[in-house]
């Protein structure tokens, strides 16, 4: 009875140990089936990781090369430093011309689809070239007037993108970045990645204001970079309340002063019908008192 009892435990325990084993196999095969399937998971992660990587990777690479080339300061030759030397020092003595009575027409504040398109039927009547100092936003706006005008033989100056004084006049540093705005929306309407007009036109003028401290940084800092600026000796207030034929006449008569070099500033922003109603008048007017017409391409 005893050896009996002992052989049913030895069973027992045998089949304690089966079962135990038989578990302990479930145990890891469960295990190991998960361990691949996390790992196969996980692989994929990396994978689909490695390729998101790649294209963040090339994108970063792509933006810096951009922002590389956007950077780089051509090396100017020496002969284009002296070349912009003497540009600056002709607009800065263009009140000293000695060859006789000559007149510079300029516009500011251009292009518009309702004035500028009159102006240069005008010009060309009498054959003329005149000087536009553009606006930025404008131009963006109107591109083919401004290439219109540049194929036409007038000159491209600048005037800023903006006109807003508040932000143009920040600092020196934020003059120079609205002339660099504003050449690079020319450069795109006239579809010519080299064009440079290395001319300035403050809005406002280059002096005086609340700005002035300000302007005169920027005065230093432009020439440097081989931009030249320029104002004007007369004008017809066609931009300060100016509304007639006559007032606009009257105007340039008294601020021309009798002078032999006279730079002229009026304006062709779209409210400006007056400028080109009375501009024929101007033009006989300068040329009844021996005026040559001239503009910025003559000084170079």
């Amino acid at each position: 009875m005893y050896h009996i009892d002992i052989i049913g435990m030895r069973k027992k325990r045998d089949l304690k140990i089966v079962y135990a084993i038989i578990i302990i196999s479930i145990i890891l095969a469960i295990c190991c089936v998960g361990y691949i399937l996390y790992n196969e998971k996980t692989t994929k992660l990396a994978s689909n990781s490695n390729v998101i990587t790649e294209e963040q990777t090339e994108n970063i690479i792509s933006e810096e090369q951009k922002n590389t080339a956007e950077n780089v300061v051509t090396q100017k030759s020496e002969e284009e430093i002296n070349a912009e030397k003497e540009f600056i020092n002709q607009i800065k003595n263009i009140y000293n011309g000695e060859e006789g009575k000559r007149v510079f027409l300029t516009f500011d504040d251009g292009p518009s689809e309702t004035v500028t398109p009159k102006i240069l039927e005008i010009l060309d009547k009498y054959d003329i070239k005149a000087t536009f100092f553009v606006l930025g936003c404008n131009v963006k706006s109107h591109p083919e007037i401004v290439k219109q005008a540049y194929e036409a033989g007038h000159y491209i100056a600048n005037h800023g993108y903006s006109h807003k004084y508040s932000k143009i006049y920040e600092s020196a540093d934020t003059v120079l970045k609205e002339y660099n705005k504003a050449e690079s929306a020319i450069r795109d309407a006239l579809e010519d990645v080299t064009y440079s007009s290395y001319l300035f036109r403050f809005p406002g003028g280059a002096y005086g204001g609340p700005y002035e401290e300000i302007k005169e940084k920027a005065r230093k800092k432009l020439n440097e970079e081989g931009v030249a600026y320029l104002d004007w000796s007369a004008l017809t207030y066609d931009a300060a309340g100016a509304d007639t034929k006559e007032e606009i006449l009257c105007n340039l008569k008294e601020t021309m002063n009798g002078w032999d070099n006279v730079v002229i500033l009026m304006h062709d922003a779209p409210d400006k019908k007056v400028t080109y109603e009375t501009l024929e008048d101007v033009i006989e007017y300068l040329q009844e008192k021996g005026y040559e017409f001239k503009n910025i391409y003559d000084l170079m």
